[in-house]
C-alpha cells in the first residue's frame, strides 16, 4: 500500500494537460493542451493539421526562455525539458529552413506562408534590399492584400496604412504606388505573392537569421546560415560567404564560435564571440542543422556533430528530419486537391496592427560599414536616422537582381570568389531589436548592450585568446607540431620512392594489398587466441571439468600422440643440440 501510495502522485503529474498557445505567421493564435511526456514533433504536426499542410518541413516552432535566448523547439525530445519558462507556453510557428528555389514548392498554401515569413522578414529588417527591390517587394504586398488600385477606394495616402518597412520615407510610398498602379494591375493574391517569392529569392539575405556576434578585431557582426553556405555581415557588406561545400566543421567553447572550412585551397579558421554561452550554443545548433538539410543528399548521411575535440567532453547533436532534395522530391509527389488557403486581407489581419505599434519599432545601432570612410557613414547614419528608409539617401540605386537575370548574378558570383566582399546595398545592415537575444533600444547602447558586462566584454575575450601566455604557449606549441608533422610527411615521401607512388595510385593493386593485410591480421589474431589455448589443454595439469572432457575426446588424443609429442620431441632435440654446441664451443 506504501507503493501505491508513494507512486500515485507522480501517476498523476504524467497526466496532467499543459496548455501550449502557438502564435502563426499571421499573429492568430491556437492551443492545445500536452502531457508531460509529449515530444515536440507533436506541436508541429497540430499546427500542420490546422492548416492541412504536407511541406512542412520548412517550418519549425520557435520559443524564447526565460533570458530572452531564442531556442528551436527539437522534435524528439520532451517539451516540458526543453521549456524553461512557466507554464503556459507560449511558441510561434516560424520558416526555419528557406526554400532555395521557391518555384518547386508544389502548394499554393507553402509558397503562402513563405508569403508572410518573408513579409515579416521586410519590416523587422532581416530582408534587406536595394530601394528598387524595396519597393516592388512593398507593391507585391499591397496588391496581394489589396488587390487592383482604385481610384475612388484609395486615397492619396492609402499606403501609408501600411507598415511594410522599418522606416518608410514618402519617396518609397510614391514608388511603391506607381508599380501598385502600374506593372501589378491585374494580379490575384497568388500571382502578387508569387512574384514576391521570385524576387526576395534572389536578394543577398534571403534566408538569413542574423545572429549578433563580435570578431576576433571587437567589430559588431551578424551571422546567418542560407542555402547556399554560411555569410557574415558587417555594416552593408557581406563579407564573407563560405560554401556548405567548403565548410569542414562548426564548433563552439563557452562563448566563442568556430567556422573552420577551405577557402582558396587554404584552410580558413573564422571565430566570433557570443554574448553569452547559450546564444553560443544556439548559433552552433542552427548552423548544424542548416548544413546537414541544405548540403546532404540523403537524411541516411546525416551524422551526429560534436562540439569540442575527440579527447574532451562537448554538446552533441544530431539534425532529425528530412533534407532539401528529399523535401523536393516528396512535394512532387503530391497528389492531391490544393487546400482552400484563407488569407487575411488588410483590416482583418492582426499583424498590421500590432506592427504599426510603435512599441514595437526597437532598432538596433547601425553597423559601420566595412569599406567606406567615416564621413561617408556619418552621412548615411544621420540620413538612416532622419527617416530616408531603403535606398532613400542616394540617387544611384544599386544594381537589381530580378530573377531571371542569370548573367548577371554568375558575374555576381564571380566577384564575389576574387574579392570575398559583396556591398549587398546603399545601407548598413540594421535588423531590429525582436530579432536578438535580448531586446535592447539605441538609446541604450544598441546590440553593444549584450557585450558590455566585464565577464562577456570583447575586450576581455581578446586578451584572453590573443594575450595569455599560456594560450600563446598553446598556439606555438601546435605551429611546431605542424611543422613537424610535414618535415616528417616530406621524408617519408621520399624514402618511399617512385615504385610505392606507383603502387598507391593502382586501384587493384591498393585492394589486394588490403585484403592481404586483412588475412594476415585475421591469422595471426586466430593463432593468438588458438596457441595459448593448445598450450593449456597439452601441457598444463590444470583439472577442470570443460578440460579434462575435451582431452577425453577421441579426436583430441590422436592429435596429441600423433602429431603433438613427435613435433615436440623434434623440438626438444634441435634445442638440445643447439645447446651442446654452444656449451662445446
Amino acid at each position: 500500500m506504501k507503493m501505491l501510495r508513494f507512486r500515485s502522485p507522480s501517476l498523476r503529474s504524467l497526466d496532467q494537460e499543459i496548455q501550449v498557445t502557438i502564435r502563426l505567421l499571421d499573429d492568430s493564435e491556437i492551443s492545445c493542451s500536452i502531457q508531460r511526456e509529449t515530444k515536440g514533433q507533436f506541436l508541429v504536426d497540430h499546427v500542420c493539421n490546422h492548416y492541412s499542410l504536407l511541406e512542412k518541413d520548412y517550418f519549425g516552432i520557435r520559443y524564447v526562455d526565460p533570458e530572452k535566448q531564442r531556442h528551436w523547439l527539437e522534435p524528439n525530445k520532451p517539451i516540458v525539458k526543453q521549456m524553461k519558462s512557466h507554464q503556459p507556453y507560449t511558441m510561434c510557428f516560424r520558416v526555419k529552413f528557406y526554400p532555395h528555389e521557391p518555384m518547386k514548392i508544389k502548394e499554393e498554401l507553402t509558397r503562402y506562408l513563405l508569403y508572410l515569413q518573408l513579409k515579416r522578414d521586410v519590416y523587422h529588417g532581416r530582408l534587406l534590399c536595394p530601394f528598387a527591390d524595396a519597393a516592388y517587394l512593398g507593391a507585391c504586398i499591397v496588391q496581394a492584400e489589396l488587390g487592383d488600385y482604385d481610384q475612388d477606394e484609395h486615397p492619396p495616402d492609402y499606403i501609408q496604412d501600411f507598415k511594410l518597412f522599418p522606416k518608410q520615407s514618402l519617396k518609397l510610398e510614391r514608388k511603391i504606388i506607381d508599380i501598385h498602379k502600374n506593372e501589378l494591375r491585374g494580379q490575384c493574391s497568388a500571382v502578387a505573392e508569387l512574384h514576391l517569392l521570385q524576387r526576395a529569392h534572389n536578394l543577398e539575405t534571403y534566408g538569413v537569421d542574423p545572429h549578433p556576434c563580435k570578431d576576433f578585431t571587437g567589430s559588431t557582426a551578424f551571422l546567418g546560415f542560407t542555402a547556399t553556405g554560411f555569410v557574415v555581415f558587417q555594416g552593408n557588406k557581406r563579407i564573407h560567404l563560405l560554401k556548405w561545400a567548403d565548410v569542414n566543421k562548426l564548433k563552439f567553447e563557452g562563448k566563442t564560435f568556430y567556422v573552420i572550412g577551405i577557402q582558396k585551397e587554404k584552410k580558413l579558421v573564422l571565430t566570433f564571440h557570443t554574448s553569452t554561452p547559450a546564444a553560443c550554443k544556439h548559433l552552433w545548433k542552427c548552423g548544424v542543422e542548416n548544413q546537414a538539410f541544405y548540403k546532404c543528399a540523403k537524411s541516411s548521411q546525416i551524422k551526429t556533430v560534436s562540439s569540442s575535440n575527440i579527447f574532451f567532453k562537448g554538446s552533441r547533436f544530431r539534425y532529425s528530419g528530412r533534407v532539401a532534395k528529399e523535401v523536393i522530391e516528396a512535394s512532387s509527389k503530391i497528389q492531391r486537391e490544393p487546400p482552400e488557403v484563407h488569407r487575411l486581407h488588410f483590416g482583418q489581419s492582426r499583424s498590421f496592427n500590432s506592427l504599426s505599434h510603435k512599441n514595437l519599432i526597437i532598432n538596433m545601432e547601425p553597423l559601420v560599414p566595412a569599406l567606406p570612410s567615416t564621413n561617408e557613414y556619418e552621412e548615411t547614419s544621420l540620413e538612416w536616422l532622419e527617416g530616408s528608409a531603403l535606398g532613400q539617401h542616394k540617387e544611384e540605386e544599386a544594381p537589381t537582381r530580378a530573377g531571371g537575370e542569370a548573367e548577371g548574378q554568375e558575374e555576381d558570383e564571380e566577384e564575389e570568389e576574387t574579392s570575398g566582399v559583396l556591398t549587398i546595398s546603399e545601407l548598413v545592415y540594421n535588423p531590429c531589436a525582436s530579432m536578438l537575444p535580448t531586446p535592447v533600444d539605441d538609446g541604450q547602447g544598441g546590440v553593444d548592450l549584450l557585450f558590455q558586462s566585464p565577464i562577456q566584454s570583447p575586450a576581455r575575450l581578446l586578451r584572453e585568446l590573443h594575450a595569455d601566455p599560456d594560450i600563446q604557449a598553446q598556439l606555438v606549441a601546435e605551429r611546431v607540431r605542424d611543422r613537424a608533422f610535414e618535415r616528417a610527411r616530406v621524408v617519408g615521401r621520399s624514402m618511399l620512392g617512385s615504385g610505392l607512388r606507383l603502387l598507391t595510385r593502382n586501384e587493384r593493386v591498393n585492394t589486394c594489398v588490403l585484403s592481404a593485410v586483412r588475412l594476415i591480421a585475421m591469422v595471426i589474431g586466430v593463432l593468438l587466441v588458438a596457441v595459448p589455448m593448445l598450450l593449456l589443454l597439452l601441457e598444463s595439469d590444470i583439472d577442470v571439468s570443460f578440460l579434462h572432457e575435451i582431452r577425453q575426446t577421441p579426436e583430441f588424443e590422436q592429435f596429441h600422440y600423433e602429431y603433438y609429442c613427435p613435433l615436440r620431441h623434434w623440438i626438444l632435440c634441435k634445442i638440445s643440440m643447439v645447446m651442446e654446441r654452444l656449451g662445446w664451443d
